[in-house]
C-alpha cells in the first residue's frame, strides 16, 4: 500500500527515521498511562505494520497493525501529537489500516482503547473483551493496569462493513 494524500495530511507506511517520532509520540501519551510505552527497538523490529501521518514533512500520528491470526488484526498504538489532536488525524489513520487489514484478507479488525466513541463513529462496535483471541492479550502482562484494566474491547467485521468516512475527533 503506497502513501496517500488527504488534505495536507499524507499517510504512508512508517520508515526507520520515523522511528524517534513515532516513539515520542507513542510514549508522551504512555507518560500519562494512555496507552503502552514502545521503545526504539520495538518500534523498528515491528516497522513494516507502522504507518505514519505527515503533514508539512512532519510526522503527525502513527498506528500499528498487528496481524494476531490469517483472521484477525489489532489496530496499537493509535497516536497524534497532542498539537494535532481534533483534525481528523487518528480516524484517517485507522481507516488507512482497516484498508491495508482488507487488502491482506484479514476478516475482523480490534483494537482496546480508552477512546470508545471515536471508533463506534469509525463502524467499530463494542465486544466482550475475552471473546477476542488471546492473542490480543499477549502485551497485557506487561501493562502497568494489567490488573485493573479500563480499556474497552472495540472490533469490526470487515468483510461485510465498511468504514465510515465522516467523523469529527
Amino acid at each position: 500500500m503506497s502513501g496517500r494524500e488527504e488534505g495536507e495530511v499524507i499517510l504512508r507506511p512508517a520508515r526507520k527515521e520515523d522511528i524517534p517520532t513515532i516513539v515520542e509520540i507513542v510514549n508522551g501519551y504512555a507518560a500519562q498511562n494512555l496507552m503502552l510505552p514502545r521503545s526504539p527497538r520495538e518500534v523498528e523490529r515491528t516497522l513494516n505494520s507502522w504507518v505514519v501521518a505527515e503533514l508539512g514533512g512532519r510526522v503527525v500520528g502513527c498506528g500499528a497493525l498487528s496481524l494476531l491470526s490469517s483472521e484477525l488484526a489489532e489496530i496499537r498504538s493509535l497516536a497524534v501529537a497532542s498539537d494535532m489532536a481534533g483534525r481528523g488525524i487518528g480516524g484517517k489513520i485507522v481507516r488507512y489500516l482497516v484498508e491495508k487489514a482488507r487488502e491482506i484478507g484479514v476478516k475482523r479488525v480490534a483494537a482496546l482503547t480508552l477512546q470508545q466513541g471515536f471508533f463506534e463513529r469509525l463502524g467499530f462496535r463494542v465486544v466482550d473483551r475475552w471473546a477476542l483471541s488471546p492473542k490480543i492479550w499477549s502485551e497485557c502482562v506487561y501493562c502497568p493496569k494489567f490488573h485493573h484494566c479500563d480499556e474497552i474491547a472495540v472490533a469490526m467485521e470487515i468483510e461485510d462493513e465498511d468504514v465510515k468516512t465522516t467523523i469529527n475527533d
